[in-house]
């Protein structure tokens, strides 16, 4: 039974930093796929970024393109965002995932196969 727990979240003040955290349970962490999701009050859950098995290859929306950065630790069956230079429309609960069978470059919520309870961003204009 996979888990993933994310951790990091909090107040922050637009312009500011925080790092997401999300350590996975089980065995062959290395071999998915793991994603970053966001879910903003009245709006649908939105892709955020996504990681290949070995973190070489990455990918991000629009949105968060330069300002956010996606990594992974398999040795320690972790998967980081850090965000940097943070919005007010960045607030939202952030959701982990990891994808089964998918490709880092699928972006849809579907294709996703666990997830986290989610952590609230909140940023402050």
């Amino acid at each position: 039974q996979v888990q993933l727990v994310e951790s990091g979240g909090g107040l922050v003040q637009a312009g500011g930093s925080l790092r997401l955290s999300c350590a996975a349970s089980g065995r062959t962490f290395s071999r998915y796929v793991m994603g970053w999701f966001r879910q903003a009050l009245g709006k649908e859950r939105e892709f955020v970024a996504s990681i290949s098995r070995s973190g070489g290859s990455t990918s991000y929306a629009d949105s968060v393109k330069d300002r956010f950065t996606i990594s992974r630790d398999n040795a320690k069956n972790t998967v980081y965002l850090q965000m940097n230079s943070l919005k007010a429309e960045d607030t939202a609960v952030y959701y982990c995932a990891q994808s089964t069978n998918g490709q880092y470059y699928y972006r849809s919520a579907g294709t996703y196969d666990y997830w986290g309870q989610g952590t609230q961003v909140t940023v402050s204009s």
